[in-house]
């Protein structure tokens, strides 16, 4: 029978992969994991920096960045509580060339390096569903490098706020222009042509650092083909956390 999320306000279970683990999986790791606060803007992980641990957000969404020698950065991919912080761990890498930075404040749950690695080596459930995710992650990095070259900054803005509406329970978003453009890798004015295109067209509207989106169908017809690619391989890969 499926396990329902904890009445507690935060509680683990509202991360997607750890209520999707049968309870001989989860009960082992469930004392060791640490509520944290994730505030806008904290930095998970700096680029060469040792990983201590993995976080599994709960209400927050952490973007995982690429910065370059001029201090330019992108987004590679967003993972909210559909998944976890933390893949080199458990790749082999103890360290990654990326960042991970909050861009929705929230809460989530931190797991230590060592529980988790051993969870991991002993296989079972959770090895299996963390590398089911993995290659979802990867599908996610994989299309947002073919969008962004290939795809209008309108095609980008839609897969973007689609992708975290997924991990939101309403359809608003606390987003300023600015964030959105470093997200995007392009100049905020960019962002601001094309943020008013959507709104023009009736499918947003933006005000004050408030995207609300009002046309979720109408923003998913204007996309590209990459927000459905990857959606539908989160549920091809993930057919147990979708079902939870």
């Amino acid at each position: 029978m499926p396990r329902t999320p904890t009445s507690a306000p935060h509680g683990p279970l509202q991360n997607h992969l750890l209520a999707a683990l049968p309870p001989e999986a989860f009960e082992p790791l469930a004392a060791h994991l640490e509520e944290v606060a994730m505030p806008l803007g904290e930095m998970l992980y700096e680029p060469g920096e040792q990983l201590r641990h993995a976080y599994f957000p709960a209400t927050a969404i952490v973007s995982l960045h690429y910065v370059t020698e001029s201090g330019a950065s992108a987004e590679t991919a967003g993972v909210g509580n559909e998944g976890m912080v933390g893949v080199p761990l458990f790749m082999g890498g103890d360290t990654t060339s990326s960042s991970a930075v909050v861009q929705t404040a929230g809460y989530g749950y931190r797991l230590d390096r060592h529980v988790l690695m051993q969870a991991f080596d002993c296989g079972g459930p959770l090895q299996r569903l963390l590398l089911r995710y993995t290659q979802a992650l990867m599908t996610q990095m994989a299309q947002t490098a073919v969008c962004n070259r290939h795809h209008s900054l309108e095609q980008q803005l839609c897969r973007w706020l689609l992708l975290t509406l997924d991990r939101l329970p309403s359809s608003e978003l606390t987003m300023t222009q600015e964030l959105v453009a470093g997200m995007l890798g392009v100049r905020r004015e960019g962002v601001t042509e094309a943020a008013g295109n959507l709104q023009r067209a009736g499918l947003i509207s933006y005000r004050r650092g408030h995207i609300s989106v009002l046309n979720r169908q109408g923003l998913e017809a204007h996309a590209c083909e990459c927000y459905g690619v990857v959606r539908k391989e989160m549920d091809r890969l993930l057919y147990d956390v979708r079902q939870r």
